[in-house]
């Protein structure tokens, strides 16, 4: 924008002697003079032209930004058309037509302009048990077969690892994929969906796969925990955390206070869901949370969720009360119920040198439907009803390092053994987990755990784990 200054300065200040020049009385001019004067002319009439298109140049510019329909490509013609043609033997013409040119090309812009924001989560882990990692149960807990719940493989490992994409799509939509890399080698698409941007009114639409916004903890990816593993209830209640194919409404309401509300409805493909090839929805789920501040250094959010799911014959292995593996297929419907609370501290809201999160969840789930076993191949009626939860602090106590404690309760419910052929009476399975963990910046993170794991009965397994988290890439902020 200096430049067209300049050109207005430079005009204004040469105009007035042009003026008297022309109204001066004739007298006879030397040849030297009259060329001196007519190269002034030109150099007036250069100044005069290019000032007039770089303005209609950055009218067009401007037009076009308002607009958001017409292509730069049009723009610098249209702006060259309608530019004055300079002299060709004015002194100035090549710069004149450059400038024209710069005025009118767009502004210059990274190669990835068009492309979507890419990032992507390295993951690594050492783990030390005391106990054979192959063997573990949940005590009281049937889990599917092939879950991923338990406390993970011994030695160095490829911790999952998630490849981020995201972008805008239009100033109505946008998108977003994650694809976890698992240690064993295989891939999956953890999530992949589309939002609306612009839905007004505080209303937001979400289709595709994606975590179910339940409780506090399951929306989040591995990376965003606090700890190196999920809580015992998440892995015994929704097999560590439930996602799904299907559509998520959620209602904000425009108050000084918090308030989210939201109702999903999906595939049911996911424990405690068995995947249903029907046309209806298989799973359905209701959330409601609140939050707000608490002067200047705290800050809270509370909530509570339930999860209806269906399952047709679904497969589940686990220990009876002698000990004994049980094989089984579970046909009927599931509800867990979430309430979940969040307090944090931070000075004066400032959670850079320290601050303190405390946070718990209670979950409750009740499974009714047919149960068939070896011993009762067709099935028999089945209803059990478990619970659990775990609270967890987190303190940072000075900037990069924090520390943390987390203790975790289960309940077998019913100990009937002809209705919950996998129950353990008189025992209640837990685990306690500290954490020493260093960020030496937003990107990376190292942290080591411990923890002791009594989810078999009368087995306390002693866990080590050392891991490290690093971040390449853009990456969008988290969730409260």
């Amino acid at each position: 924008m200096h430049k067209p200054l300049l050109a207005s300065l430079a005009l204004a200040l040469v105009t007035p002697v042009a003026a008297r020049a022309q109204a001066a009385p004739a007298t006879p001019a030397t040849p030297a003079a009259s060329t001196e004067l007519n190269a002034l002319r030109q150099e007036i009439n250069a100044l005069r032209a290019r000032y007039e298109t770089r303005m209609q140049a950055l009218e067009l510019r401007l037009q076009a930004a308002e607009a958001g329909t017409a292509t730069w490509a049009n723009l610098a013609a249209t702006a060259t058309a309608a530019a004055p043609a300079p002299s060709p033997a004015s002194p100035v013409a090549a710069a004149t037509a450059a400038a024209t040119a710069t005025a009118a090309a767009p502004p210059p812009a990274s190669a990835n302009a068009f492309n979507p924001a890419m990032s992507l989560i390295l993951s690594g882990l050492y783990q030390h048990r005391s106990r054979d990692p192959a063997a573990y149960t949940l005590a009281g807990f049937p889990l599917p077969v092939g879950t991923e719940a338990g406390p993970g493989g011994r030695g160095f490992s490829l911790a999952e690892s998630e490849l981020g994409f995201a972008a805008s799509i239009d100033p109505w939509w946008r998108g977003s994929a994650n694809i976890a890399l698992h240690p064993d080698n295989t891939v999956s698409v953890e999530e992949a969906y589309i939002e609306t941007t612009a839905l007004g009114n505080g209303l937001s639409l979400k289709a595709g796969r994606f975590f179910s916004g339940i409780g506090y903890l399951n929306a989040q990816h591995a990376h965003t925990w606090d700890f190196v593993d999920n809580p015992l209830a998440y892995q015994a209640m929704l097999g560590t955390q439930y996602g799904d194919d299907g559509l998520q409404l959620r209602w904000v309401a425009a108050t000084e206070q918090f308030i989210e509300l939201g109702a999903e409805i999906g595939r049911g493909r996911s424990f405690p869901g068995g995947d249903n090839a029907r046309n209806g929805a298989g799973m359905a789920a209701l959330t409601a949370h609140a939050g707000g501040d608490l002067g200047d250094s705290q800050s809270w959010r509370a909530g509570l969720s339930v999860l209806r799911a269906r399952a047709e014959t679904q497969a589940l292995t686990g220990l009876d009360s002698a000990g004994q593996t049980i094989d089984s297929s579970f046909s009927g419907t599931t509800r867990v119920w979430i309430a979940d609370a969040v307090w944090k501290w931070a000075p004066n809201g400032n959670a850079t040198r320290t601050n303190l999160k405390l946070q718990g969840e209670w979950l409750q789930s009740t499974r009714s439907g047919t149960l068939g076993t070896a011993a009762v191949p067709l099935g028999g009626p089945y209803r059990a009803v478990q619970s659990g939860g775990y609270l967890q602090g987190v303190y940072q106590f000075m900037p990069a390092w924090r520390l943390g404690l987390r203790a975790e309760r289960l309940t077998g419910g019913q100990t009937d053994s002809l209705s919950q052929p996998y129950a353990s009476p008189g025992y209640r399975p837990g685990k306690t987990s500290l954490m020493l963990d260093y960020s030496a910046s937003e990107f990376s993170r190292i942290r080591l755990q411990f923890a002791q794991d009594r989810s078999r009965r009368d087995i306390s397994d002693g866990q080590i784990s050392l891991q490290y988290q690093m971040s390449l890439g853009a990456h969008g902020a988290h969730r409260y």
